[in-house]
This record gives structure tokens, sequence and C-alpha cells, in this order.
């Protein structure tokens, strides 16, 4: 995979028209686009297509979570769609995920076309171990995310979401080919929601499949410059295998 297949550049805008910019903008420097829950309830699908017409990959960040039945529908419109990858949160249980899978799999092969890879989100980046206390939970963090990505393989998914400290710790435990999405990125040292961050060469020199970039890219002073510098840094900092 090339550095630059390996960068999603993550839409977390208001508006369609700003969106629309951001991909004209980055299709030939990023890999895929994120279409999250904010841009998604502003415009629905319609941004899909426009991604996909531009002849570019589109990850489904909706982080699906609810009961098994609910959420194998949905997967089901997300392949309608023609989305490349989506997500759901491995805390909605075996179940939910395994009958997301399956309802993938069967539409799929049904309409004629490429599967989307469905991930499991482990523990949000923007938690930590205080917090998990907070909510009830006395594992950590690391222990938390080693067991939801391990069901998430039992369930058949393709890969997880998971923060940068937990990435070896995956690629050890679920095999080469399992996928990791690194959220958390960050360019250079800066306060916001995100508790556990890494760097892009880091991340993948760990062993992340794909890295997820944002706000560090779109409020830099040149994005494009800035992501074929990530892209050079990438193929000089990970060691061919």
């Amino acid at each position: 995979m090339e550095p630059k297949e390996k960068l999603i550049f993550a839409l977390d805008v208001e508006h369609f028209q700003e969106a629309q910019e951001l991909v004209m903008e980055f299709k030939d420097h990023v890999g895929m686009f994120k279409v999250g829950k904010q841009l998604f309830t502003h415009c629905g699908p319609k941004i899909v297509d426009f991604i996909k017409l531009k002849k570019s990959k589109v990850f489904l960040d909706l982080k699906y979570h609810d009961i098994p039945n609910t959420v194998a529908k949905a997967a089901i419109e997300a392949a309608k769609l023609g989305v490349d990858m989506m997500n759901v949160h491995t805390a909605g249980g075996f179940t939910m995920m395994k009958e997301a899978q399956t309802a993938l799999h069967d539409t799929a092969k049904g309409l004629h076309v490429r599967r989307p890879k469905i991930i499991g989100v482990t523990v949000l980046t923007s938690i930590d171990d205080q917090e998990l206390k907070r909510m009830g939970i006395e594992m950590p963090v690391y222990e938390l995310t080693k067991r939801l990505a391990l069901l998430a393989k039992e369930a058949g998914l393709d890969g997880v979401v998971a923060g940068g400290s937990e990435i070896e710790m995956i690629r050890e435990l679920c095999g080469k080919d399992f996928i990791i999405v690194t959220p958390g990125v960050r360019i250079e040292e800066k306060k916001d929601d995100q508790k556990r961050t890494i760097t892009p060469v880091d991340a993948v020199r760990k062993g992340a499949t794909y890295i997820v970039l944002g706000r560090a890219v779109r409020d830099s002073k040149n994005p494009r410059q800035l992501l074929a510098k990530i892209s050079e840094d990438i193929r000089r900092g990970v060691p061919h295998k």
C-alpha cells in the first residue's frame, strides 16, 4: 500500500459545499474520506455519492450501536450506498457484530458488489482510564481494548478502530491482515478532546493500516504540502517487510 493510501481524511465539517471543496482539494493526496455523524446528518447519502463520483473511497464513520437486527439493517443500507468501509461499536456485543457482518456479506453478494470492510470501534480516543472508572468500568483502556478487539475478530469483523498505544498489541493478537484504523493522530502536541494521541509515522511503524487526519491538516497553512510531507515521512520511516 502506498503511503498516501494509508491516509484517511476526516470530513468533519458542517456544510455539503465545504465537504465538496475538501474532497476536490485532497482526493489525489489521501486514500479515503471519512464521513461522520455531523456531515451525514446534515446532507445524507449525497456526500457519499459525490465522493464516489470523484473516484475516491468512503469510510462511513457512523459507529452503529443498537440491537443486532437494527444494526444489520443499517449495514445493508451502507452496502447499498457503495461505501468502502463502515464501523460499529464493539460494545454492542458479539451477536450484533456477527449479524452486521453477515448482512453485509449477503447484501454485497446479492448486489454483485464488493463487500464493504466492517470494523469495530474499541475505546474512543477521548477516553482514558480515569474516564472508564467514572463510567463504572474498572478495567484499564489497554485491557478493555484487547478484549474488544479479540471479540471483533471472533465475530468476523475485518478490523478495529483503536488508539495508538494499543496498535502493537492488536497487531500481535489479531494478525497481519487485521485492519487497524488509528484516530487521534497529531502532527504536533496540541490540547483538544483527544487524550490518547500519536504521530503519523509512529502509528504506521507500530502497525496501523490507516491513520485518520482532520483538524491538523485542515487548519495548516498549506494542507496539501503537509499531506505530501506526511506521506514521505511514512515512506522513509517505515521499513519494508
